[in-house]
This record gives structure tokens, C-alpha cells and sequence, in this order.
């Protein structure tokens, strides 16, 4: 939710209160604005990737937010202390542990839905976040839906 215009001092102060409640944060920072925009975009290119025609995430983000590259690289870097590629690949690591959780693809049919050029590059990028392959994870994740069911 983005407001325009001035909130009165007492009411951003209930505001922040009730809100907190609910576990959100009021983010008024102009950089920081910008880094959530930056996340909510790179989850939209995450979770609707199919629907979205993007050749290049990082010229989508450009456009899509209209500031250069360089000027979102350098802001997200300052603000999270991580880059936006490091970002990128976080979230395609966790949208691939929701696929092999729901079962329905395997894991080439997921490096080919993730737009990955291969599922060793996959396999490398979940191994690096993760500490396992993505086929280690599914005997972990397998495992667990038996035990769960015996108990």
C-alpha cells in the first residue's frame, strides 16, 4: 500500500502501532521504497514467470520500475547487502523447494518451468543456498510426508 500525500504525526504514530500488530512495517525511507519494489518485482518474475515475457530479468526490472540498472543494483546492494542477482537466485531456489513439495514436476520438468539452461545449473545454484541437491531435498522432503502420515 503506497500513500500519497502527508499523514498527520499523531496518526502515523497509531498507524505504526496498530500495524505492527499484524507484523508490517512502514517503510518511508525513499531507498528502502525502492528495495521493496525491487523484491516484489523479482517475486512477480518468480511466481509468474510463464505469463510474463522476459528475455532479460534485469532489463524487466529497468523498465519495469523505470531507473537504470546500475541505479537499482547500487541501491539494493546499499540497502539489503546483497545484490539483486543473489536475490533473484534466492527466490528461484525457493520457488523450486515449493515445486519438488508439491510433486507434481520433476526436477527437469522444474529447471525447464524456472527458465533454467539446465538442470545442472540448477542443481548447482540449490546446492549452493541449500547444502543439498534438489534431488537430495526431494528424499528429505518424501521422507518426511511418510513420517508424518505413520504418526
Amino acid at each position: 500500500m503506497e500513500l500519497k500525500g502527508t499523514v498527520p504525526t499523531a496518526r502515523y504514530a497509531e498507524l505504526e502501532i496498530s500495524l505492527k500488530r499484524y507484523g508490517i512495517e512502514i517503510i518511508d525511507n525513499p531507498k528502502s521504497i525502492l528495495v521493496q519494489k525491487i523484491k516484489d518485482a523479482i517475486v512477480e518474475m518468480t511466481y509468474l514467470q510463464e505469463t510474463l515475457p522476459i528475455s532479460n530479468n534485469l532489463a524487466y526490472l529497468a523498465d519495469k520500475l523505470n531507473k537504470t540498472y546500475h541505479n537499482l543494483a547500487e541501491t539494493f546492494v546499499e540497502i539489503t547487502s546483497i545484490s539483486i542477482q543473489s536475490y533473484l537466485i534466492y527466490q528461484r531456489i525457493e520457488r523450486t523447494k515449493q515445486e519438488i513439495i508439491e510433486g507434481k514436476l520433476n526436477i527437469t520438468q522444474i529447471a525447464w518451468k524456472l527458465k533454467y539452461s539446465s538442470v545442472a545449473h540448477l542443481s548447482n545454484e540449490f546446492k549452493k543456498i541449500t547444502g543439498l541437491t534438489p534431488t537430495g531435498f526431494q528424499r528429505i522432503m518424501k521422507t518426511r510426508k511418510k513420517t508424518e502420515l505413520n504418526h
